[in-house]
């Protein structure tokens, strides 16, 4: 399928590494000029070397908590490509976990700056030149905890869920300027996130990483069908999708790419 992106200008934020990456690679590859954000120098340009192979990559530092970092980000794009018509806002943390009487107000604010406001202060510096072209797709990374969440992880599934919220929201405002917003949720793929949790998991448990994997589907994933973690691959292709000409009458939808693992409808 041919995305028609090729010449339009990509930002991708959490673009070093899982999701972001293999979608940073998806837009490359179909001609899209990408950018991709990170607050490490080191893995911006780790990626880059490796993301190079497929087209052009932009590399930008920035914080994403900070807002003049934000603003900064934005101004290098825009003085380097002159307008932006996709973001795709991949980055993000776990953030603050265990029992909801024990977490503090500043681990809560620390999950709510870095998976929401973060999301809010890009969206709101790149919206803006999506809409002066009259172009643009957003797409969010949401979360299958949004929809059915973990009393482990509450700070984060709550971000998550007002992060469906804010692209439904943002959909409405700006479909009428040609700017698309969606939502992508995946479950359980095999990104760095997913990765610590299940060297934590094998040191708890005193088990091997792949027998960490097994037992965390059987106990807490029974819903996941395909009995895997999935591949950043499998959610780059549906975040391409949304990205490029085909998806031009899907607005304001969420796409789970979770292997099922949301066990209702």
């Amino acid at each position: 399928m041919d995305l028609g992106v090729k010449g339009k200008v990509a930002v991708i934020t959490g673009g070093n590494s899982g999701i972001g990456k293999a979608t940073a690679k998806l837009l490359a590859e179909e001609g899209a000029k990408v950018t991709i954000i990170d607050q490490t120098s080191e893995s911006l340009q780790m990626a880059a070397e490796d993301l190079r192979k497929s087209g052009e990559i932009f590399t930008v530092k920035a914080d994403l908590t900070q807002p003049k970092e934000v603003e900064a980000a934005k101004q290098q794009i825009l003085e380097r490509f002159g307008t932006v018509h996709i973001l795709v806002h991949a980055a993000g943390i776990t953030g603050a976990t265990g029992d909801f009487l024990e977490l503090s107000d500043q681990e809560w604010y620390k999950t709510i700056d870095v998976d929401l406001m973060a999301t809010v202060r890009t969206c709101r510096a790149f919206i803006g030149a999506m809409r002066e072209t009259g172009w643009g797709r957003v797409i969010l990374i949401s979360s299958e905890d949004a929809l059915q969440p973990y009393p482990e992880e509450i700070p984060y599934c709550a971000c998550k869920a007002a992060i469906l919220n804010l692209a439904k929201n943002l959909s409405k405002a700006y479909a009428k300027d040609g700017v698309l917003v969606n939502a992508v949720s995946p479950a359980y793929i095999a990104t760095p996130m997913t990765d610590a949790m299940m060297e934590k998991r094998s040191k708890q448990l005193g088990v091997s990483f792949d027998e960490a994997i097994d037992s965390f589907l059987d106990e807490q994933r029974p819903h996941i069908e395909l009995k895997r973690r999935g591949k950043p691959e499998e959610v780059a292709a549906v975040i391409g999708f949304l990205c490029s000409e085909q998806s031009s009458f899907v607005v304001g939808s969420n796409y789970r790419v979770d292997g099922g693992s949301v066990a209702s409808l």
